[in-house]
Parts: structure tokens; C-alpha cells; sequence
């Protein structure tokens, strides 16, 4: 039986907290930031953590051998 290979992709968009949830980039800070006013900018800095919905999809399918 082949091992679980991890995703090197979500590997690099995410990172596991020490309590075990998912952090991650912010989304919709590449491009097109003219058409964005500056509270959005400025509130969407850093990182955070995601939706506990999407834990368990992205631990078990993506990341089975964690990070």
C-alpha cells in the first residue's frame, strides 16, 4: 500500500497552531487593491485562523501527515 502523500501546495498555504487549528494567509490581497478602500486593506493584514468547517477536510485530504 503506497503511503499518504502530503499536498505540498495546502503545505505552504497553511500552518497548524499549537492548539490544532489552520492558519493562513489573508485572501484578496494580491492585486486589484485600488478598487479596495483602506479599512479593508489595513483589517486584512497577517494572517488567521480558518473555519473550523474546513479543519477536518484539510487535515484529512490534504495535510494527512500534518506539517
Amino acid at each position: 500500500m503506497p503511503k499518504m502523500k502530503t499536498k505540498k501546495a495546502a503545505a505552504k498555504r497553511f500552518k497548524i497552531t499549537a492548539t490544532g487549528k489552520l492558519k493562513h494567509g489573508v485572501v484578496g490581497k494580491r492585486h486589484r487593491l485600488m478598487s479596495h478602500n483602506s479599512k479593508y486593506i489595513r483589517q486584512n493584514r497577517g494572517t488567521v485562523v480558518g473555519a473550523s468547517a474546513d479543519h477536518k477536510r484539510i487535515m484529512k485530504k490534504l495535510l494527512p501527515n500534518g506539517l
